[in-house]
């Protein structure tokens, strides 16, 4: 026998049943003589007083400083406890000297440990168990599969006590015999057999169909048996109830698992029914701790037992699906700005350089720090934290120049201009920390994105991810919502610019469009709102100072169009290849059957975007080489001045 083998020995001969401090002790010393913490938490299992593996795994974790406790301690304990030792190697000489302690229960000093305590052979010594044995008449159970250890049998001793007329109860795991466990014949403890393992084996009493009843012991599984005729397994033990669980939902996955807890142990059973998707029952909540199935049987009968377990109860399950009346019970969902901008989440607010966007999004805010109507539109009030990454030096003007026109701002917005990364973990914890602080988190503005992830790839997938996450990861800390002020590409038409998957996880997004003196806003995309309607403004020159020189300072305001004001609708000028391709298109459109694609009007006619570049090209004027590149930018240059409308690959005429 090696080391690691002789000290498992010695820790599996100890009643782990034993006060804390020495159960302490224990561990302490089969650490220090190189024991795993699966041997700790296998001899600590075979307890009735088992607290769980997590307990322990924390114990176990604190032995780091053992305290000077030596292999010695535990080799000590285990002769106190009439440990034999048959390591080959072992002399007289090498023998700790320690104190013995008074053992629990003694052999007989003339009865001799039988060399050979494998679990196969010790069953083979075995008889087979009857009707008559005391345990199985006091609990009403079956001999079935069991057996009893004999007194004619070599003596066999554990924890200072021979098992001899103790009834055997095998732990198989599939067909290999794992261990065994002895039940005197007295009222006295249950034993484990020494230097074996449970690993994953149990005793089934029935036969497994559909339904399945996972016990703690075996009285408590006839019991169940008993009541309803399925199968009941035996875990040996609270602390190994997870484990068969486990091992029995991998090998029956269709069947109903029902944890069946003595009293005191819910909580766990309730975790375990969570884990493998089973059920669990509870006892009657007037019982002491540690009452069982078979105490209730045989107080109130079978009967009253099938009744309990025919209320079991499944654990809250993480999803929940829904019936339409359920659904139709939620609240609506929630607008800060009504049909733009919702309550929470994240958006995002965008357009080309010089389209006014950042005067356009700081309107909004003043609007929303008041409450006050915005386009026409309902506002629901909240603070406001506006993140000026961009444009900063002119941030105090444009709301001196708000202040001018309005004659007030909002005292409920506040500012901040220093260098933030949405890549920076701690920089999104402080920056909530500060909102939080303030009391400004309805609405977080961060303008704009590329200047708060500061060396990202907008372009690249993995990095467009990476601020997403960030993004959701501050907006879940502030509770509100996150818009993200945002340039477009090189090409305009195809919205935001960087990666497609930044659109993809919007919940809103409000582009900002120009054309000359006109500009406009529309609603990109909207889950819950109305997508395309575009809402003409104009910036207006307010005079908002002197410089040093003493010339006039000037900013800006939005002053809203009214959408049928001629002058809000002035007839774009179209260059000869823009008349052409709009010419070329019109036909198509009339004749399509695609109707409101892709968030264009309902009633609107679309046309896919590759077969409108093929059919313009077609009408070009250049060469054949030239003829595609000309015609996508006239459709661009439409798109662009709001002659049509686009989304996605699909076409409209606004």
């Amino acid at each position: 026998m090696d080391d690691i083998s002789r000290a498992r020995d010695a820790l599996n001969h100890l009643d782990a049943a034993c006060d804390r401090e020495t159960w302490v002790r224990a561990g302490m010393s089969a650490r220090s003589a190189g024991l795993e913490f699966v041997d700790f938490n296998n001899w600590s299992a075979s307890a009735g007083n088992y607290a769980g593996e997590n307990e322990c795994r924390t114990v176990w974790k604190s032995f780091d400083d053992a305290g000077g406790v030596t292999p010695a301690t535990l080799y000590g304990m285990a002769f106190s406890q009439g440990w034999q030792d048959t390591s080959k190697s072992r002399t007289k000489a090498s023998r700790p000297m320690l104190p013995p302690a008074k053992p629990k229960q003694t052999a007989p000093a003339s009865v001799k440990q039988a060399a050979n305590s494998n679990a196969a052979d010790v069953w083979a010594r075995c008889i087979t168990a009857t009707d008559a044995e005391p345990y199985i008449f006091r609990k009403q159970g079956t001999p079935d599969g069991l057996r009893v250890y004999p007194a004619s049998a070599p003596p066999l001793v554990i924890r200072g006590q021979n098992v001899a007329g103790c009834l055997v109860v095998p732990c198989w795991d599939g067909d290999k015999l794992q261990t065994l466990q002895f039940i005197p014949p007295d009222k006295g403890d249950k034993l484990n057999l020494t230097g074996a393992s449970f690993g994953d084996g149990s005793f089934v009493v029935g036969e497994i169909t559909d339904w399945v009843y996972i016990c703690e012991g075996i009285g408590q599984a006839w019991a169940v048996n008993k009541a309803t005729g399925a199968a009941a397994v035996v875990c040996f033990g609270a602390g190994r109830m997870a484990t068969v669980a486990k091992v029995l939902r991998d090998k029956y996955p269709a069947a109903s698992l029902v944890i069946v807890p003595d009293k005191g142990k819910e909580e766990q059973a309730c975790k375990t029914a969570a884990d493998v998707a089973g059920q669990w029952v509870a006892m009657p909540s007037d019982k002491p701790a540690n009452y069982d199935c078979n105490d209730l049987m045989q107080e109130a009968g079978e009967s009253a037992l099938l009744a309990l377990l025919e209320r079991s109860q499944a654990p809250a399950m993480r999803y929940k699906l829904l019936t339409d009346d359920e659904l139709a019970a939620f609240p609506p969902l929630q607008w800060r700005i009504k049909g733009v901008l919702p309550a929470h989440g994240l958006a995002a607010w965008f357009g080309a350089s010089g389209s006014g966007k950042s005067f356009l999004v700081l309107d909004a805010l003043q609007s929303l720090g008041d409450g006050k109507e915005w386009f026409g539109r309902k506002v629901k009030q909240c603070p406001v934290t506006y993140i000026a990454l961009e444009g900063e030096a002119g941030l105090a003007g444009r709301v001196n120049a708000y202040r001018i026109r309005h004659g007030t701002t909002s005292s409920n917005i506040r500012y901040m201009v220093q260098p933030f990364s949405l890549l920076e973990h701690g920089d999104i914890h402080e920056l909530a920390q500060a909102i939080q602080a303030a009391g400004t988190g309805g609405l977080v503005v961060l303008d704009t994105l590329n200047r708060a992830a500061p060396g990202a790839d907008e372009n690249d997938s993995k990095s467009m991810g990476l601020i997403i996450a960030a993004a959701k990861q501050l907006q879940s800390l502030i509770g509100g919502l996150v818009l993200l002020v945002h340039h477009t590409g090189k090409d305009t038409t195809k919205g935001l610019r960087g990666h497609s998957s930044l659109h993809a996880a919007l919940d809103c997004a409000v582009e900002v469009r120009r054309d000359g003196d006109r500009r406009e806003w529309l609603i990109a995309k909207s889950k819950d709102g109305e997508d395309g309607n575009a809402h003409p403004f104009k910036l207006e020159v307010v005079e908002i100072g002197t410089d040093e020189d003493g010339e006039p300072v000037t900013s800006c305001t939005i002053k809203p169009l009214d959408a049928n004001d001629a002058s809000s609708k002035k007839k774009p000028t179209l260059s000869g290849n823009q008349k052409i391709a709009r010419d070329v298109l019109g036909k198509p459109l009339k004749e399509s059957t695609h109707f409101g694609m892709e968030g264009a009007p309902a009633s609107r006619p679309c046309i896919n975007y590759d077969e409108a570049v093929a059919l313009v090209a077609e009408r070009m004027p250049t060469d054949a080489k030239h003829r595609k590149s000309r015609a996508q930018t006239a459709i661009a240059a439409l798109v662009d001045k709001c002659v049509m409308g686009m989304k996605g690959e699909w076409l409209w005429d606004n």
